[in-house]
C-alpha cells in the first residue's frame, strides 16, 4: 500500500453544473435590452436551457474529447475509389447537432433571430469553439444566396433547419444542410481578385465547370460551399454542392487538412476542383459584392466567438480566485488580484455588449442600422479579436501553474484565442475596410456618430474621446498608415458609449477611466485603485 505524504486541501472545484447564460449578467442584460418584450420569456427559457447544457460536465467532456481526437481525412475507400471524406469523433457530431438544434443556423427564419442566435452562439462556443465554424458558415451563407431568389428558395429552408443530418447525400433528400466557404488561394490570400480558379460555362443556363484550388476551405464535410472563381465576365460567386442531385459525388478533392495551432476539433482543408459542377450565385463579375453579405455575417461571428472565449476565460479566472486561498485569504480579496480580475472583466463585458448591439442592428434591418454595421463590424472585428489573446493569457495566469496545464482547460482557450483575428480577414484587412467605409459611404460615419452621440454628456472622458476621434477623422493625411489606430479608437469609443448607457456605473466608470481617459496601463491589473473594483469582479463571477 502506498504511503500518504499529505492531505489535499485548498483545491478549486471544477466550474461545472451551472447555467452559462444566466450566470453572465452582461449577456442576460443585453438580451433583455434588445429583444421584443413579447419574445423575452420564450427566448430567456431557450437560452437558459442551452446555458445549462453548456455548463454540464458531460457536454464539457464532449469538447475535450473532440479536441483530443481531431478529424481525419480519408481520401479513398477500401476499394481504391476516391471518396474525400472527413471522419470526426462522435463528440464532434454531438456538439454540432446540439448547436444546430439550438437554432445557431436559424437566425434568418425566427423573430429576433439575430440577437437570440448571437447570445446562443456566445454561450455555446464556450463549450468548444471548433464547431462554431460550420454553424457560422451555414448561417452566413443565407444573405449571399438571397441575391438569387431561386437558389434561396431552394437552399434557405435547409440551411435554417434545426435538424442536423450528417449523411452525405443529395441535399433535396435531407432535413437540414450545412455550408462551407472557399475564397482564398495560395497566391492571393486575402486578395481574392488574384484568384485563378476558372469557371467554364456549361450548356444549362447558370451552370459552370470549375478548375482550380482553394488554399483554405472551411468545413469540408459540408453539403455545399460558396466559392469564388474567374468566369468569362470576371470574378464570380458559385455554389458547389458536395453531392449532385442524381446522388453522385461532385468532384471535390480534399488534398489535406490543415494542422492548426488551435481549433483542433474543426476541419479546415485544401481542396482541388477538376471539372467540378457549380451553380452561379449572382451576376458574373460581381463575386465580391455577392459574397460580401456572407463575409460581414462571419465577421460578426468572429466578434461573438472572441467575446465568448473571453467570457469563459474570465469566468474560470474569477471562479478560481473566489475559491483559492493564498497568503492568508481568498485570492479574489487581494487588492492586486482584484485589479487584474476587474480589468479582465471590463474587456469581456465591453466585447459582449458591443457584439449584441451589432446583432440587434441586423434584426432591425433599417437603413441607419445597416450603415452603422458597415463601419462598426470591421472596427469591432479588428479590436475585439485583437483583445482576445491577451485576455486568455492573463486569465490563465490567474490560475498560476495550473493554468498552464491541459487539464485546467485554459491552454485550449489560449490556443484558440488568436483565431478570430486571422479568420475572415486579418487585422489590416479590417482596418482598411473601415477606411473604405469612411471614404465611400458617408452615411456610415453619420450613423456611427449618431449612435455614440446618445451617450454624450454622461461621462467627460467619453466626451473627450469623441472629440479626439473627430479630430483624427478630420485629418486624412497618411490615413492608411493610421488605419489600425483609427479602427481601435472607433471600437473603443463605441464600447464606451454603450457601457455608459447600459452597464452599471462601476463598470462604465472603470472602462472610461482606463480605456478612454488614459488612467490605465498597458498590462491588465493597472486600473486606478480608487474605483469600485470589487463590484466589477462580483458582476463577472459565474454562480455555480
Amino acid at each position: 500500500m502506498a504511503g500518504s505524504t499529505h492531505s489535499v486541501s485548498n483545491q478549486v472545484p471544477p466550474l461545472v453544473g451551472y447555467d452559462v447564460f444566466t450566470a453572465d449578467q452582461a449577456l442576460t442584460a443585453g438580451v433583455e435590452r434588445h429583444l421584443d418584450p413579447e419574445l423575452l420569456d420564450e427566448v430567456l427559457g431557450e437560452l437558459s436551457a442551452l446555458g445549462r447544457a453548456s455548463g454540464a460536465a458531460q457536454v464539457q467532456e464532449w469538447g475535450v474529447r473532440a479536441n483530443e481526437n481531431p478529424p481525419r481525412l480519408r481520401t479513398h475507400d477500401r476499394y481504391g475509389e476516391r471518396i474525400d471524406e472527413v471522419d470526426f469523433h462522435p463528440s464532434w457530431h454531438r456538439l454540432l447537432g446540439k448547436g444546430v438544434s439550438a437554432g445557431l443556423t436559424a437566425a434568418w427564419a425566427r423573430p429576433g433571430g439575430h440577437v437570440r442566435r448571437a447570445a446562443a452562439f456566445l454561450v455555446w462556443t464556450q463549450v468548444e469553439a471548433g464547431n462554431g465554424c460550420p454553424l457560422s458558415m451555414t448561417h452566413a451563407a443565407v444573405p449571399a444566396l438571397r441575391t438569387d431568389p431561386e437558389l434561396a428558395a431552394e437552399w434557405e429552408p435547409r440551411l435554417t433547419s434545426m435538424v442536423y443530418d450528417r449523411e452525405l447525400r443529395p441535399a433535396h433528400l435531407k432535413a437540414g444542410a450545412l455550408f462551407g466557404m472557399g475564397m482564398t488561394e495560395k497566391q492571393g490570400g486575402s486578395d481574392v481578385r488574384a484568384n485563378t480558379t476558372s469557371a467554364r460555362p456549361l450548356a444549362e443556363d447558370g451552370t459552370y465547370e470549375l478548375t482550380g484550388h482553394k488554399w483554405f476551405c472551411s468545413a469540408p464535410m459540408s453539403d455545399g460551399f460558396l466559392v469564388l472563381a474567374q468566369a468569362p465576365g470576371g470574378l464570380t460567386c458559385f455554389l458547389v454542392p458536395r453531392v449532385l442531385a442524381d446522388g453522385t459525388r461532385n468532384v471535390f478533392l480534399v488534398q489535406r487538412l490543415k494542422d492548426k495551432l488551435g481549433n483542433r476539433s474543426n476541419a479546415s482543408a485544401e481542396v482541388e476542383f477538376d471539372g467540378t459542377w457549380a451553380r452561379r450565385v449572382g451576376e458574373e463579375g460581381r463575386g465580391v459584392r455577392t459574397i460580401i453579405g456572407m463575409v460581414a455575417a462571419t465577421r460578426l461571428d468572429c466578434v461573438l466567438g472572441s467575446a465568448g472565449l473571453m467570457r469563459q476565460a474570465v469566468a474560470q479566472a474569477v471562479h478560481h480566485c473566489t475559491h483559492r486561498e493564498a497568503f492568508g485569504g481568498k485570492l479574489v480579496d487581494k487588492p492586486l488580484m482584484r485589479n487584474v480580475l476587474a480589468d479582465l472583466a471590463l474587456e469581456s463585458e465591453a466585447a459582449t455588449t458591443l457584439a449584441l448591439r451589432l446583432a440587434a442592428a441586423y434584426d432591425d434591418g433599417g437603413e441607419q442600422e445597416r450603415a452603422l454595421l458597415r463601419i462598426a463590424v470591421p472596427a469591432a472585428k479588428y479590436w475585439v479579436t485583437k483583445r482576445c489573446p491577451p485576455v486568455a493569457v492573463e486569465a490563465a495566469e490567474c490560475l498560476g501553474g495550473n493554468g498552464y496545464v491541459e487539464e485546467s482547460g485554459m491552454p485550449r482557450l489560449v490556443r484558440e484565442s488568436p483565431l478570430n483575428s486571422v479568420w475572415e480577414g486579418a487585422g489590416n484587412v479590417q482596418a482598411l475596410d473601415v477606411l473604405r467605409a469612411l471614404q465611400r459611404e458617408p452615411g456610415a460615419l453619420d450613423a456611427y456618430l449618431r449612435e455614440v452621440g446618445q451617450a454624450r454628456g454622461a461621462d467627460h472622458r467619453l466626451d473627450g474621446a469623441i472629440k479626439n476621434l473627430l479630430t483624427e477623422l478630420a485629418d486624412l493625411e497618411g490615413v492608411e498608415g493610421r488605419a489600425r489606430r483609427l479602427a481601435e479608437r472607433l471600437a473603443l469609443v463605441l464600447q464606451g458609449s454603450l457601457l455608459v448607457r447600459f452597464a452599471p456605473p462601476q463598470v462604465a466608470d472603470a472602462f472610461c477611466a482606463a480605456r478612454l481617459g488614459g488612467d490605465g496601463g498597458a498590462a491588465f491589473g493597472t486600473l486606478p485603485h480608487t474605483l469600485d473594483l470589487a463590484a466589477v469582479v462580483e458582476r463577472a463571477r459565474p454562480v455555480s
